[in-house]
């Protein structure tokens, strides 16, 4: 019998659409599923709260799928280049697969151990698994990476279409002897003392199967509403698909080719634009989360962090209804509408002048779908510091967006029902609109004087 081969799984917890699957399946040997909890390697960030949950139930789904068609999921917990190698030197493996990721502490990672792999022998080889369109794939007439969403998004539809998805393997066959696995439970992903998963259990099953189930919902009931409907909180028009490309339950490519005739699929689609223009932004800029992308920013005159005034924001107490909605909608379920982000993001750094990067940090804890390039590009962009993004003197007032947004009130009298309740008590204004918007418009004047390198 040929010696394995090695599938690292990373951001992509599916079977359907998996290049570096079907690379191993197509060796015609034994498959080892590994799947590596990385905590320790220079530059990686440690998942948040909301983000273990997830990556805990989908791990067991991917286990489960796997030893159903006679495999399983290995499980190690450790530095990647090292416990790579130990699993390759266990079960005496010929090769090594995976789809290739974007950020640079990964990068680093996958590009060190391709090198000493094969230094070994071991036939190692990457896949493009997780973007429409790769990085280096999409440059301007110089040659060079975009910095504005609307001509990179042209350049990309200028390219061949993105590929078919790869068919769902019915058969992947195990070694023999199967390396030594953790037990997902030891990871400890799941929160115990307190339990305070409660809403995200009520919320989301996570995992291949549901994932599909969702696209599939979708395209049938709600992308025809999207265009309309998509800004509107309580309108239920979202797709809630980002969980599952963050996790890579879902391939781009599955939900580009299903939903691409779909009516309505043109506004769809380009927001999977916005998600490939992220981790573009993310491969030229690695640090995206903890430096502005626009240099000038780093002279913004933010002022001392006031502590009660983030746990405030944080608890969705705030004193402004769509604010304090969406905060605690963020709490119970580990999402927020897209909209809804934008203002409460808003809100925090030009009313409450609040530096992005709390908030990033706090999204990155709470929210499911977070990940390495749109949660840190997003915050960016609402700050001004990012790529194409809003106009500094853009402030969200949070009063006319639930008045335009969310008219009837629903969004607000399910998650903040005190604001519509006759005899409800919400919260005191933290700050006033008026005077905080001034105020972040006076220190933006330090920006506007700063050198541009």
């Amino acid at each position: 019998m040929s010696a394995p081969s090695i599938v690292w799984f990373r951001d992509d917890l599916r079977l359907a659409d998996h290049p570096a699957l079907r690379a191993a399946l197509d060796r015609d040997a034994p498959v080892i599923a590994l799947y590596i909890l990385d905590e320790e390697s220079p530059g990686i960030r440690p998942l948040g709260g909301a983000a273990r949950w997830w990556l805990h139930h989908s791990l067991a789904s991917l286990d489960a799928r796997l030893r159903e068609r006679g495999g399983r999921l290995v499980l190690r917990r450790g530095p990647a280049d090292r416990v790579v190698r130990d699993v390759v030197a266990d079960a005496g493996a010929a090769a090594v697969y995976w789809n290739r990721r974007y950020g640079g502490p990964e990068r680093e990672i996958d590009a060190g151990l391709k090198a000493a792999l094969r230094e070994d022998g071991v036939e190692v080889a990457s896949f493009a698994g997780s973007l429409l369109f790769e990085p280096w794939t999409v440059t301007t007439g110089a040659g060079t990476h975009f910095s504005v969403y609307s001509p990179f998004w042209r350049a990309c539809l200028a390219l061949p279409s993105p590929r078919a998805p790869l068919p769902e393997p019915r058969e992947i066959p195990g070694p023999v002897r199967s390396p030594a696995s953790d037990d997902l439970a030891d990871w400890g992903l799941l929160p115990t003392a307190p339990d305070w998963a409660g809403g995200l259990r009520d919320t989301w099953e996570p995992g291949e199967p549901a994932a599909r189930r969702r696209l599939q919902a979708f395209l049938t009931e709600d992308i025809d509403a999207y265009d309309r409907a998509r800004d509107q909180p309580s309108a239920g028009a979202t797709s809630l698909l980002s969980p599952r490309l963050r996790w890579g339950e879902l391939s781009p490519h599955t939900v580009w080719h299903e939903a691409v005739h779909a009516a309505g699929a043109g506004r769809f689609l380009s927001e999977l634009g916005w998600r490939e223009f992220a981790w573009h932004t993310l491969f030229h800029f690695p640090d995206l989360a903890t430096r502005n992308l626009r240099r000038e920013f780093d002279a913004f005159p933010w002022p001392p962090l006031r502590p009660t005034a983030l746990r405030a924001w944080q608890r969705g107490e705030t004193g402004y209804a769509i604010v304090d909605a969406g905060m605690r909608e963020l709490w119970r379920t580990g999402y927020m509408h897209n909209r809804v982000r934008m203002v409460t993001a808003s809100f925090l750094i030009k009313n409450l002048l609040i530096d992005w990067r709390h908030g990033e940090e706090w999204f990155w804890d709470t929210l499911v779908d977070a990940d390495g390039a749109n949660n840190p590009f997003n915050w960016q962009w609402v700050a001004g510091s990012g790529a194409d993004a809003a106009p500094y003197f853009r402030v969200f007032n949070p009063e006319l967006q639930a008045s335009k947004f969310d008219k009837d009130g629903r969004y607000v009298a399910e998650w903040a029902p005190e604001y519509r309740a006759p005899d409800g008590r919400p919260p005191l204004p933290l700050v006033d609109l008026k005077s905080s918007r001034q105020a972040a418009l006076d220190a933006y004047e330090h920006v506007k004087r700063a050198p541009r390198d």
